[in-house]
């Protein structure tokens, strides 16, 4: 299975964007950027979760890049603190393992009936329901993103509020009206967010 794509960042100076790119080349962008003597608050932002990134852009290059490597080394680190958690009861080897699950007693009656049993049955209700929902998941995961980042770039804006009720009730005409006098890149890079879904 190959790697996922680096993720994605968008960084903005007021409300004009400066970059979009890995995180290292729109950091980079955005010190250089502020070492022109530019004043417009800085906003960086990561494509996927809507979530804004904070760095130390003020320090020299090397500071930056030193801190961009201490941030990937942490979640480097984090990652594996997780994957080397020790398993509880199961089949650690096969990767299953066992936790507690609360259901009615006609519930466990109706699993223990299946072919298999309780285990075998669970664990195809949950792949399932978890194809079934993997494009609304998606989906409503981009919606968050989306709102994070219009919430905090647009949300002193005129219109904000009924451009947030359009946005929700996925009426995509009434929304794009809306949000048409904002700032144009803010508007562009919320349409792109937005038609991720």
């Amino acid at each position: 299975m190959g790697e996922a794509p680096p993720r994605q960042y968008t960084g903005f100076a007021g409300h004009r964007r400066i970059a979009s790119g890995e995180l290292t080349e729109v950091a980079l962008k955005l010190q250089e950027w502020l070492g022109r003597g530019e004043s417009a608050p800085i906003s960086l932002f990561e494509d996927e979760t809507g979530n804004p990134v904070d760095l130390p852009l003020r320090g020299t290059r090397e500071e930056l890049l030193a801190s961009l490597a201490r941030k990937r080394a942490r979640a480097s680190e984090a990652q594996e603190v997780e994957e080397a958690r020790k398993p509880g009861p199961g089949r650690p080897k096969l990767g299953v393992v066992s936790r507690e699950v609360s259901l009615l007693p006609r519930h466990w009656e109706w699993l223990n009936g299946q072919p298999g049993g309780a285990s075998v049955t669970l664990r195809k209700l949950v792949e399932e329901a978890k194809r079934a929902g993997q494009g609304a998941d998606r989906a409503r995961r981009s919606r968050e993103a989306a709102y994070k980042f219009m919430y905090a770039m647009a949300g002193d804006f005129p219109g904000f509020e009924e451009a947030s009720r359009a946005f929700f009730a996925k009426d995509v005409e009434r929304f794009d009206q809306l949000i048409q006098p904002w700032p144009e890149d803010v508007r562009e890079h919320l349409r792109k967010l937005v038609a991720r879904e």
